[in-house]
């Protein structure tokens, strides 16, 4: 998947941010564990804490206060506010509960949103993953990517 993601981000010559939560910088790790990545990679945030979403990535307390920090809305603010603060052509952004703890009815562990940003659209995917953080993570990275490399593609084929 990010053989396919570099491939398309080097041939149209794009910049890719990412802002992480949940993730807690596992995509910024297997960005940059691949050699050449800064020739695309401008860099990311990881915004734990809602302060940091709101002070760096613009995310209105209102939206966090409405939805709570796990939610579409935030998801999007976050792909917004990256792309923006680092100028990139596209970012995206993760936010979830990664468990064992934290969970809710309504906000189960294993619950992530993903959102990839660009000068067209911004677009959010919910997921429910499972109730181990480890795998969680890993799979909520594994999401994150896909969705980058489907809305990529979408971007460079039209």
């Amino acid at each position: 998947m990010l053989n396919s993601i570099e491939k398309v981000l080097l041939e149209h010559k794009l910049t890719l941010a990412v802002a992480e939560s949940t993730t807690g910088g596992k995509l910024a790790a297997k960005i940059t564990s691949r050699s050449g990545c800064s020739r695309y990679f401008l860099g990311g945030i990881i915004a734990y804490h809602n302060q940091v979403k709101m002070r760096h990535l613009g995310v209105a307390e209102t939206l966090i206060n409405e939805y709570g920090a796990v939610s579409s809305p935030v998801a999007e603010q976050m792909a917004r506010g990256v792309r923006e603060l680092f100028n990139a052509d596209v970012a995206v952004s993760t936010t979830g509960v990664a468990g064992p703890g934290g969970g809710s009815e309504e906000k189960p562990v294993g619950l992530v949103y993903v959102a990839v940003a660009s000068a067209r659209r911004v677009i959010a995917h919910r997921y429910v993953i499972g109730n181990q953080r480890e795998s969680n993570n890993e799979q909520f990275t594994v999401k994150a990517f896909a969705l980058l490399e489907a809305e990529l593609l979408s971007l460079t084929s039209s």
